[in-house]
């Protein structure tokens, strides 16, 4: 079962396209680019390092909905008229920025159609990701979103080490409870879980995480979850009549 669209990622010869209509900008690790509710205005695409979307739900807690890696956009709220950002938005690490106002977002499009085809399709690709995460919230149990979760970082090399294999440090550990949207007590229990079963590897503090079996584990479990579907709607069905 998929459990999640495809990964689009704009390339090299993309951003250089971009690049003349665009103002770059680093900025530290640990630096906020923008706040929830402020003005917005145009788009960002990463050209290195993370920039993590964040919502805070209460004081110590938050949720995120994407990690921006490099080739990927954040706050294109600011596309829409009268707009604000819709969550903050930090650099992970040291990262580089590339923005594109409103108004220099219709120069591109107007003077170079096809290769502005090619940031549009970035831009739906990601809604696409952020409506599928959307129902993984509603529909997968904690299990079956921190694995997509985990599988997600795997295939934007979030993370990940030298073998694809990825690497779950303390520090990162709040963020992953974050981004599948859990209570840190539900990820410890299911990771605790995943290790008994060897599937991940716990090197001191540091979880070692196989995507290729997670994959496995996650279609296995997909399974289940239809079968347990089907049943539900027969009885509701039965009921009916």
């Amino acid at each position: 079962m998929e459990t999640s669209v495809g990964f689009a990622r704009l390339g090299d010869a993309e951003l250089e396209n971009l690049a003349p209509y665009a103002a770059r900008a680093s900025w530290p690790a640990g630096f906020v680019v923008y706040q929830r509710a402020t003005v917005a205005d145009g788009l960002f695409i990463v050209g290195r390092g993370r920039i993590v979307l964040r919502s805070r739900v209460r004081a110590g807690r938050g949720f995120v909905p994407w990690i921006a890696s490099p080739g990927e956009t954040f706050g294109s709220e600011g596309l829409s008229s009268a707009a604000r950002y819709a969550t903050d938005a930090r650099a992970d690490e040291e990262s580089e920025t590339l923005f594109l106002s409103s108004a220099r977002f219709r120069a591109f499009v107007r003077e170079q159609p096809q290769h502005s085809l090619s940031l549009i399709n970035q831009l739906m690709a990601e809604r696409a990701t952020l409506l599928d995460k959307l129902r993984e919230l509603t529909t997968l149990s904690v299990e079956q979103r921190l694995i997509s979760t985990l599988l997600r970082l795997a295939n934007t090399n979030t993370f990940t080490r030298d073998d694809g294999r990825i690497e779950l440090c303390t520090s990162r550990y709040r963020l992953l409870c974050e981004l599948v949207g859990a209570t840190r007590e539900s990820v410890s229990l299911v990771l605790g879980r995943l290790t008994g079963d060897g599937l991940v590897e716990r090197n001191g503090t540091t979880l070692i995480v196989s995507p290729t079996l997670l994959a496995e584990r996650l279609d296995a479990g997909s399974i289940d979850a239809e079968l347990a579907l089907l049943h539900v709607g027969d009885g509701q069905e039965q009921a009916l009549h």
